[in-house]
């Protein structure tokens, strides 16, 4: 897609500028595109849920209990809703953007438009966050062209972000961040900043185990520090919020495990509602919901054993430890894989993937989207009755639909497995396809 040759990398090297030739007339075409997306999509289910959540904290009301707001947005669809199912921080955002939007100016699409901003500037900052590495890599500035690009237009991206409305690239942003920040020594920011990633949600959580991993090594101090740093803020993130604003945590206590009782998604539980009709983990499965927990301990084994050797081999671990993380979970939503999206385009710039991995990454989700009716609720804001006549017609061949969405998920666990492989494999540094980058620029760390 946008790889050149090491020799070519080496060639194409230059003077950086500041941005890429028609950089700003890109960044404002990508910017357009995605505030139509926002303003006019939404998912039924998710903008629901956070409409909901942004008034009910703005008007100093509990998140996490389930109320009729059906009169509140003059929406029948509001009225049974469940209740928030994240941690705080977003909920806190939330309920700004409903203060500054809907209190303002009480208009629904632009209501749905406003939660979407941050979501925006989170995949330009993406953009600018991976084309800095690459820069610092010392790759081509044609890679690293393509990849700014790629995160400016990415469908798979804009789709479950601008359009979809869930916040995983916010996620993506602060976790990339995190590793920079560790590798550069910076580790009470990077604590904190990663911390603030798994407060907004926790499928960054496998990071921490790779940063606890990559510090464990004498001094120990630094994972001390480290430790330290990250509980505190989780603390502050996590807990705060429920004490502070009276906020009944009985409702999260009692579901705490609700995403590992269920199995479907892009998941290899997918086939669950094609067998029993329902998402729900019987007895006969409900060990599946845990799998994830020896994966990643195995994981983690795998990785003190191989080490961790300069920022590429940060960022293959790390890539690593999180499809470990996804492909072991019986649940998995198609925005969660936005966390892996930047990681597999620095490793496919650097030579360390195949492009082919980084199609298959994004193509799969979106095409995964189609035959899990994701893409028709993405009219909910704009066309509520369009996207009922077309989720009443998916019904019609819902055996059909249930059966591609399995044909999807095999190859999609089958890259995810060639991934982890691949990031896991010992690759000697004269023999890395980046090498003759590293011998004419030095170091390609960020130390």
């Amino acid at each position: 897609m946008f790889m050149d040759t090491p020799s070519q990398a080496v060639q194409g090297r230059g003077v950086r500028k500041p941005f890429p030739a028609g950089g700003l007339l890109l960044v404002l075409l990508s910017t357009g595109l995605q505030l139509i997306l926002a303003l006019f999509l939404g998912h039924a289910y998710d903008m629901r849920i956070f409409m909901s959540t942004g008034y009910l904290v703005a008007t100093g009301q509990d998140p996490y209990i389930a109320r009729d707001l059906s009169t509140v947005f003059h929406n029948a669809t509001f009225q049974g809703i469940t209740t928030f199912g994240y941690p705080p921080p977003w909920a806190l955002v939330l309920g700004l953007i409903y203060r500054i939007s809907y209190q303002v100016l009480p208009n629904f699409l632009l209501y749905n438009l406003a939660i979407k901003v941050p979501l925006i500037a989170a995949n330009i900052g993406l953009a600018y966050l991976v084309r800095g590495i690459l820069n610092r890599q010392g790759v081509a500035s044609s890679v690293s062209r393509g990849a700014w690009i790629f995160f400016l237009f990415n469908p798979f991206l804009l789709s479950v972000s601008s359009a979809w409305g869930q916040f995983d690239s916010i996620v993506a942003l602060l976790s990339l961040l995190a590793l920079v920040l560790l590798d550069s020594g910076r580790l009470k920011t990077s604590a904190f900043v990663l911390a603030l990633a798994v407060s907004i949600k926790p499928t960054a959580l496998p990071l921490l185990l790779v940063a606890f991993i990559y510090l464990l090594k004498r001094p120990y101090r630094r994972l001390v520090h480290y430790s330290a740093v990250t509980l505190a803020s989780l603390l502050l993130f996590c807990v705060a919020p429920f004490i502070i604003l009276r906020w009944d945590a009985t409702p999260v206590l009692q579901h705490w495990n609700v995403f590992f009782s269920v199995g479907g998604g892009i998941s290899f539980m997918t086939f669950l509602e094609l067998l029993q009709g329902s998402y729900q983990l019987t007895d006969a499965w409900a060990i599946t919901g845990m799998l994830w927990v020896p994966a990643l301990a195995v994981a983690a084994i795998a990785l003190m054993r191989s080490g961790i050797h300069g920022f590429p081999d940060l960022v293959k671990k790390s890539t690593a430890v999180v499809l470990v993380f996804f492909l072991a979970r019986s649940w998995v939503s198609e925005p969660n894989l936005v966390l892996i999206l930047p990681l597999v385009v620095i490793l496919t710039s650097l030579g360390e993937l195949k492009e082919r991995a980084l199609t298959l990454v994004w193509v799969l989700p979106l095409v995964f989207g189609i035959f899990n009716t994701s893409t028709v609720q993405l009219l909910f804001p704009s066309l509520p009755g369009l996207m009922s006549q077309l989720l009443r017609l998916s019904s019609d061949f819902y055996t059909a639909r249930l059966i591609l969405r399995v044909v999807v998920v095999i190859p999609w666990l089958v890259t995810g497995i060639g991934i982890v492989h691949a990031c896991f494999k010992t690759t000697p540094a004269a023999q890395r396809p980046d090498a003759a980058l590293n011998v004419e620029a030095g170091s390609g760390s960020w130390n």
